[in-house]
Order: C-alpha cells, then sequence, then structure tokens
C-alpha cells in the first residue's frame, strides 16, 4: 500500500466537463483547514468518453480516491456506474456525490437536500407554504421537486415552455406535482407561498424576463438555483414588489457537506466565513 496516501490523508474530487468553474476546491479546502483535518480535494477534468474508465479505476484501486462529486455532464452516467445508489438517486436517475465503502461503489444526489438546508437557513419557515411554483423542468428541476415533495407539499406546480417537458417530471414525481404551460403561470402563481426558478436564466448577467409576483400570497418566498449573480434578475424583481428572497448559493454549500462527511469524516458546517469566501472569488472572476 503507497504509505505516502496515508499522510496526506484521504483524497476525493470534483468531476465534469468543463470543471475550471467550480468552487467546490474551495468549499471543501476551506473545511479541510478550518477543521484541521489531512486530505485534498481537487478538480479533475474528464471527458465524457473517459468517464466510464475513470469509475471503474476508482473501483479497482487504481486512483488514490476515496469519492468525490459529479457535476455535468456525468451525473446518469455515475448513477449508472455506482454499485449501490441510494434511493433518492434511483428516482432521479443521476447521482453527484460518489463514495467506496466496503469495496463497493455508493451514490446519493445531495442537490435536493441543499436546495431544503439553504431555504432553512435563511428562511426558516418556508415549508409552512401548501403550494410551490416551480419555474422550468429541465433537469436542475428534478432534485428540487423531490426535495419540495419530501418536505411534504401536496401541490406543486411546474411551470415550462414545453408543457411536455413538465408532463414527464409529473409522472416522474407523482400526484403531488402537475404540468402547465407558461402561458398559464399568472393564474398557477394564484396562492402560491414559494416559487423557485430552476432555469440558467438570467445566470452571469444575461437577461430575464419580468415576472409579477403579485398573485403570490402574502409572505411568500421567491427563491433561485442560480447564484452567479447573488441577485439574479427574478430575486430583484421579487424583492422590488416586496417579497422575501432567498439567493441560490447556500445551495452549493450545503449540498457539499454530507460528502465531505463521507470522505473526511467529520461533518463541516456552512459559516458566514465560508459564504463569504465564495463571493469574493465570484467577484474575482
Amino acid at each position: 500500500m503507497d504509505d505516502s496516501r496515508e499522510t496526506i490523508g484521504p483524497q476525493a474530487f470534483v468531476t465534469g466537463f468543463p470543471v475550471k468553474h467550480s468552487r467546490s476546491p474551495l468549499i471543501h479546502g476551506y473545511w479541510l483547514n478550518t477543521l484541521k483535518l489531512p486530505g485534498n480535494y481537487g478538480a479533475r477534468e474528464i471527458a465524457p468518453a473517459d468517464f466510464g474508465q475513470f469509475v471503474q479505476s476508482m473501483k479497482a484501486g487504481e486512483e488514490p480516491y476515496v469519492g468525490g462529486n459529479v457535476t455535468i455532464p456525468h451525473k446518469e452516467m455515475a448513477f449508472q456506474l455506482a454499485d449501490e445508489p441510494d434511493e433518492l438517486s434511483k428516482e432521479l436517475g443521476a447521482a453527484n456525490t460518489l463514495w467506496l465503502e466496503d469495496r463497493k461503489l455508493k451514490a446519493t444526489n445531495t442537490d435536493g437536500r441543499g436546495f431544503t438546508a439553504n431555504l432553512d437557513e435563511r428562511h426558516p419557515g418556508w415549508d409552512n407554504a401548501e403550494v410551490a411554483i416551480v419555474f422550468g423542468a429541465g433537469g436542475a428541476s428534478r432534485a428540487i421537486i423531490q426535495a419540495v415533495r419530501d418536505r411534504g407539499f401536496k401541490d406543486i406546480r411546474v411551470v415550462n415552455r414545453t408543457v411536455d417537458r413538465a408532463r414527464e417530471l409529473a409522472d416522474r414525481f407523482g400526484s403531488a406535482v402537475t404540468a402547465h404551460p407558461i402561458q398559464a403561470l399568472r393564474e398557477v402563481m394564484s396562492g402560491a407561498g414559494l416559487f423557485i426558478n430552476t432555469t440558467s436564466l438570467g445566470m452571469d448577467g444575461d437577461e430575464a424576463p419580468h415576472i409579477d409576483f403579485s398573485p403570490l400570497r402574502d409572505g411568500a418566498v421567491v427563491t433561485d438555483i442560480v447564484y452567479v449573480p447573488l441577485k439574479t434578475p427574478f430575486l430583484l424583481q421579487a424583492q422590488n414588489q416586496g417579497f422575501a428572497i432567498v439567493d441560490g448559493l447556500g445551495m452549493l454549500l450545503h449540498q457539499a457537506v454530507p460528502g465531505f462527511e463521507k470522505w473526511f469524516g467529520k461533518r463541516p458546517v456552512v459559516d458566514e466565513h465560508l459564504r463569504d469566501l465564495i463571493i469574493a472569488d465570484m467577484e474575482r472572476h
């Protein structure tokens, strides 16, 4: 056995294609430093054609890793290649967190837990709302719908430009979820207590359509999974209309917690120092 691995501690990774934009190394490096743990976490860019071989090498012990994070476009393949995916990832058909245990590759998806933990931290009581609007029906919406449903929402209305995509999600996640065309947005929003943007609209300063949030109920919360910029066009619109808002940065931070605990043996805390560190990095790039 390579003794150097013991001295440097467990090694974990984030992989995607591309992956250079990932802030996961900053997050996990901060925790390793503040908790004074041996170990390393780094980015590993892997093309889709090479991902299967990478996973097989990891299972065989030919890679030094105890596990890692998986981002676009590898999440579906990560799920398929895992020996023991958990129930969350089975329903989603995608995994973002891998770890080796008893010589088996295990998998989960922490995106939904990151989403709810962010709202718990930034706006406690958000889950008292009975009706949620999910804007968008792309891949990012799956974990959000699953998490909101699992927190007890019985009425989740998915609004999308292509209504067939929204219907696929309703079929996947059960009777709590209904599909609606974008033309019905105003009507569908009536009385809802939670509005979630799961699209990339407004990312990196891009334009986003104007939304009139007034049909939402009093005290409703508007949140966005986009976190660059921190206050997206949708969040600014909602704030200007008097609604509480929660930015998407906390989802990124909180989704990282379960993986870190699996790989390095201690449960880290999402604190304001970490949040400030990531915001400062966002402002530099």
